[in-house]
């Protein structure tokens, strides 16, 4: 049996992802409070992944969702989407010729089944060094991007290295999503 999940997400990247891999879905935004008083990097995108596909399970409770969040970390800081230009400013500034960690967090809720997964990745990204005027230019570029940046945009050239999955720093795991894919797939036959 053919299972059709629903995106709980209205990324355009993360749906791009999907229909690489090939999974079948559906997407449906969803509107969960993003804000938590966790600390570590990798609980936060776990905890933030699950809360969205939460948010829309509870209306489609006999279809499996999956939510995701994204986060950049460097030095102690959590790098989430910029405010406004002046935060997209000084994240970039802050990013700037450095190494920093992607973490996408990942989560699978069916209702009707019982099955709540919740997982995370992380890569290494270095940006590449760039002049004050270019990260100017970068930072109105990206407002709706953790840590300020699109590493799958093509002119986009803020990051020059990458240690780790792309689809990780893109900001969905298919590595996870497949796997959580065939956790279902068992429940189901």
């Amino acid at each position: 049996m053919k299972i059709r999940l629903i995106l709980a997400s209205k990324s355009k990247r993360r749906v791009k992802l999907l229909k690489m891999a090939g999974i079948k879905f559906r997407q449906i935004s969803s509107d969960a409070d993003e804000k938590t008083g966790l600390k570590r990097p990798s609980a936060i995108v776990k905890e933030l992944s699950l809360r969205k596909a939460l948010a829309i399970a509870k209306k489609y409770p006999n279809m499996p969702v999956i939510g995701a969040d994204t986060l950049v970390f460097r030095k102690g800081k959590i790098l989430g989407k910029p405010k406004n230009i002046k935060e997209a400013a000084a994240m970039l500034k802050f990013q700037n010729g450095n190494w920093q960690t992607v973490y996408s967090g990942t989560a699978l809720v069916w209702l009707e089944k019982n099955i709540y997964l919740k997982d995370y990745a992380m890569s290494k990204c270095k940006a590449r060094k760039l002049k004050s005027d270019e990260l100017r230019y970068f930072a109105a570029k990206h407002m709706d991007k953790a840590g300020g940046y699109a590493i799958q945009d093509t002119d986009d050239m803020f990051i020059e290295k990458i240690k780790g999955r792309f689809d990780t720093v893109v900001g969905l795991p298919i590595n996870l999503i497949r796997k959580y894919i065939k956790r279902i797939n068992k429940c189901t036959k």
